[in-house]
């Protein structure tokens, strides 16, 4: 079996915005109604879901990279400011198919945080600000979540096999919730997590 080649190219990437302005990633887009059950307060969600939905984050990455393992897969990540209820917008969040594989993210524009933990119970929040970047270690699932009242852009690379578990997440969710405190962002347990 052959594998893909590819080329060398380069790619613009929005330092604001996070938008490819040429058009040749496309964005794909997550709505709270795609994520419903992600947030705690549910009725919250299905609220903002009855009263026209709302878009929670944009990515795009590009899907002619060959999933193997010596390529890199990258893109952007736009959340929009938001809440529902007391709890920020947020990505899915996930675990690696292959689950020793890391990743990076690289904060472009935005306030925001990486919520991070492995499947042995280890819980980590890491501030996400213009200018740095987040190393995510292999086995950590991982969300972006703006803290913020403008977009969280951020860029990432990992490896082009890892794959995305969505479903433990799904499932399960995180030990751990950001929600806003006296105007703060604050991480609390999860009453609903699942053991």
């Amino acid at each position: 079996m052959s594998e893909k080649k590819i080329a060398p190219f380069s790619l613009d990437f929005n330092l604001i915005t996070g938008m490819c302005d040429s058009g040749k990633a496309k964005p794909t887009r997550r709505f709270v109604s795609n994520m419903v059950k992600q947030f705690n307060d549910t009725a919250a969600a299905e609220e903002i879901v009855k009263n026209g939905d709302q878009p929670i984050y944009d990515f795009y990455e590009l899907d002619q990279i060959p999933e193997t393992g010596g390529d890199l897969k990258f893109g952007t990540s736009i959340v929009f400011p938001g809440k529902v209820g007391d709890e920020y917008f947020m990505t899915k969040g996930h675990f690696h198919t292959l689950l020793d594989t890391g990743e990076v993210y690289f904060c472009l524009s935005g306030q925001g945080a990486m919520l991070m933990e492995t499947p042995e119970g280890e819980v980590s929040l890491i501030e996400m600000k213009p200018g740095e970047a987040v190393y995510v270690p292999p086995r950590w699932a991982h969300r972006s979540i703006n803290t913020g009242k403008e977009k969280l852009v951020t860029f990432f690379v990992f490896r082009a096999d890892a794959g995305h578990d969505y479903g433990t997440i799904e499932q399960k969710g995180y030990r751990k919730l950001v929600v806003e405190r006296d105007g703060k962002p604050t991480m609390i347990d999860n009453p609903r997590w699942d053991a």
